[in-house]
């Protein structure tokens, strides 16, 4: 694809968009690179990868008094190693689908779980320095488990509950190590729902 000539007019940061350039695309990602002149008056070069919303729920579960947590392990290819994570996802295929029936679909594909209660806890950028996601935090409360309705690419996915008190710990010495999973804690913790 060509470069296309963007508005001179700078941002709200004060940088100016020379030119824009898609790089690479497929079914859930664009990478564009953008020309850019920084407010300094220097030139520069941006590369942006471009991806949908998404979801992260973190399903708590009470029994006997007792707080517990279902999480999952799945195979990132990138990093080639097994990651904890809360369940999280996105609709390629349905962008006109609210953040709430993102959540519950993804939660119910992924681990089988259906949430009586789903709690907004708020908004998060993945990665603001080269990407344009964000995301959704969910608390998800009142679950009754069914079967799960995993895709292709989701078969390795494996799901655990662990006591909330076991997550943290996790989080702490290092065992959970997903940006999404940690900040999405962080959210739910910061609205006094954990």
């Amino acid at each position: 694809m060509t470069d296309t000539p963007s508005d001179p007019t700078p941002d709200a940061g004060g940088f100016v968009t020379v030119s824009s350039r898609l790089a690479y695309e497929n079914p859930w990602t664009r990478v564009r690179e953008d020309i850019i002149i920084r407010p300094n008056g220097r030139k520069g070069l941006y590369g942006v990868v471009e991806r949908g919303d998404f979801v992260v729920i973190l399903p708590l579960w009470e029994e006997n008094g007792k707080r517990f947590v279902t999480l999952v392990q799945q195979y990132r290819y990138p990093i080639k190693q097994r990651m904890w994570e809360l369940p999280m996802g996105m609709w390629e295929t349905r962008p006109d689908a609210s953040a709430q029936d993102v959540a519950h679909g993804e939660l119910r594909e992924e681990t089988g779980l259906v949430a009586e209660n789903m709690r907004d806890a708020g908004l998060m950028y993945q990665g603001a320095g080269y990407t344009t996601q964000k995301g959704r935090a969910y608390l998800a409360t009142g679950l009754t488990q069914g079967p799960h309705a995993r895709e292709e690419t989701e078969e390795d996915i494996t799901c655990h509950k662990v006591r909330l008190e076991e997550m943290e710990a996790m989080i702490r010495d290092g065992r959970i190590t997903c940006m999404v999973t940690i900040a999405a804690f962080g959210l739910i913790r910061a609205q006094g729902w954990i």
